[in-house]
């Protein structure tokens, strides 16, 4: 559809909407949805009966609504989709992290003088890539070599550009031949297992050092954490997490004397150093053994100084609204029949995706669902968890937020006050679709000063 005929017409959609004599609540679904770029539409009712006598005393129809349907925010976390969903993903987030450094939503504040670190585990090499090197506030050269001989397919192994921040080629293989697309692909999937392991081997190890066995670990500490998936450019991911160390009941109760910042750091260096998980042999190819790479980060966190409670908290809820966006891939599952030429894909993504979709053919690698994965670059766990103990939870804080909005409808007389035990609710709801029209999206920008730019599963 030409471009100005699609102007033209999202013009007169809104202008229909502005004309139309519902537009006041139309109006007020939309600031409700905070700006979802991809509201839900439901379709129903909610019906209240006073259970002694079965009369009616209340009804909610969304046939009286705006186009029939009421429109609720779609609660991704993801920012590529939804920006306004995404900023309430990563405020709660923020207040998840944050309550468990100093305290809140039903932490104790004595928290913050819990033994915390602040650890990072990267991925290993899997071939040279362009990258940003910085030292002193100086931009280094991207990968000098004097002497470098050209690769088996030609290419020199060097680059001396100083690249900015922003340069397209950041992430990029030196030579795409030589990178290890399938070893890449393999990290991403096991990473969640590596996890794991090293969660469990930093508990065994930190019973070695108490002195104690496995079993009695829990009666005298407890480990909590948690942590972000963050992808790098060259499209692996690698682990922030806050690590903390509480007493046998969680972060109300303090852990013995002997377990200090000191000898968590050295159990996470342990931890780091020994797990392993193992990607099955296939085909001609040999079983392949993978590990954290050799950089690790293990850095104290303060209330005070260049990493504070409130800078970790911010890092890490940054990350929870993002995926493998940095490397050029979608946001969406790729079909296996899909024709990724279609797409506009760098090339490095295409390759990994590519990967994916290969060896997810593979029956000894059936288990690590790479082709459902493909757009995720592999990746098949969860981007922000949490130890049990750790805070507070997401539901929690959004069940306080239904709350407080259901106590706004009743002061407004939208929704009766009643009494839970005497009322019975009755609730019917179909779905009804999703979105705005091109009329409607110009409007809701407007209204809520969202950006109208659509993600690319919209396209």
């Amino acid at each position: 559809m030409p471009a100005t005929h699609t102007t033209a017409h999202a013009k007169a959609g809104m202008i229909a909407r502005l004309n139309s004599p519902d537009y006041d609540r139309w109006a007020a679904q939309i600031h409700r949805t905070g700006g979802c770029r991809q509201p839900i539409h439901l379709r129903g009712k909610v019906d209240h009966y006073d259970r002694a006598t079965g009369r009616l005393l209340h009804r909610y129809t969304t046939r009286t609504e705006p186009d029939g349907v009421l429109r609720l925010p779609c609660k991704t976390r993801r920012a590529s989709r939804c920006p306004a969903c995404a900023e309430t993903y990563r405020a709660d987030t923020y207040h998840l992290i944050r309550a468990g450094l100093v305290g809140g939503k039903g932490v104790p504040d004595t928290v913050t003088s819990h033994p915390t670190l602040f650890v990072t585990l990267t991925a290993p090499s899997f071939g040279a890539v362009h990258a940003r090197r910085e030292q002193g506030g100086k931009v280094l050269p991207c990968h000098p070599r004097r002497d470098a001989e050209p690769c088996p397919h030609g290419l020199v192994m060097s680059c001396t550009t100083q690249h900015g921040p922003d340069d397209a080629c950041l992430g990029e293989p030196l030579c795409p031949d030589c990178y290890d697309y399938t070893g890449s692909v393999l990290f991403n999937a096991l990473a969640p297992l590596l996890w794991k392991r090293f969660a469990d081997s930093l508990r065994r190890h930190l019973a070695k050092l108490g002195g104690l066995a496995l079993k009695e670990l829990r009666h005298h500490l407890t480990l909590s954490f948690a942590k972000v998936a963050e992808y790098q450019r060259r499209g692996i991911v690698h682990f922030h997490a806050v690590i903390r160390l509480d007493g046998p009941g969680g972060p109300t109760a303090p852990p013995p004397a002997w377990a200090t910042a000191d000898i968590l750091a050295d159990a996470v260096r342990h931890a780091a150093r020994v797990v392993s998980a193992l990607a099955l042999a296939y085909d001609d190819q040999p079983a392949r053994l993978f590990k954290w790479g050799t950089q690790l980060d293990i850095r104290p966190i303060t209330l005070d100084g260049d990493l504070t409670d409130q800078a970790v908290a911010g890092y890490i809820a940054k990350y929870a609204t993002k995926a493998a966006e940095c490397v050029g891939t979608l946001d969406r599952r790729i079909n296996p029949l899909d024709n990724l030429d279609a797409f506009n894909l760098r090339e490095h993504a295409r390759r990994l995706i590519a990967t994916c979709m290969h060896l997810g053919t593979r029956t000894e690698l059936a288990e690590l669902r790479l082709a459902e994965r493909a757009h995720m670059l592999g990746f098949r766990g969860h981007f922000s968890t949490r130890s049990r103990r750790y805070s507070t939870t997401l539901g929690a804080l959004r069940a306080a937020r239904e709350q407080h909005i259901r106590e706004h409808e009743i002061t407004t007389g939208r929704l009766p006050l009643f009494d839970e035990d005497t009322v019975l609710v009755i609730s019917e709801w179909q779905y009804a679709g999703k979105g705005h029209s091109a009329g409607d999206q110009l409007l809701a920008a407007a209204i809520t000063g969202a950006r109208l730019e659509r993600s690319p599963h919209e396209l």
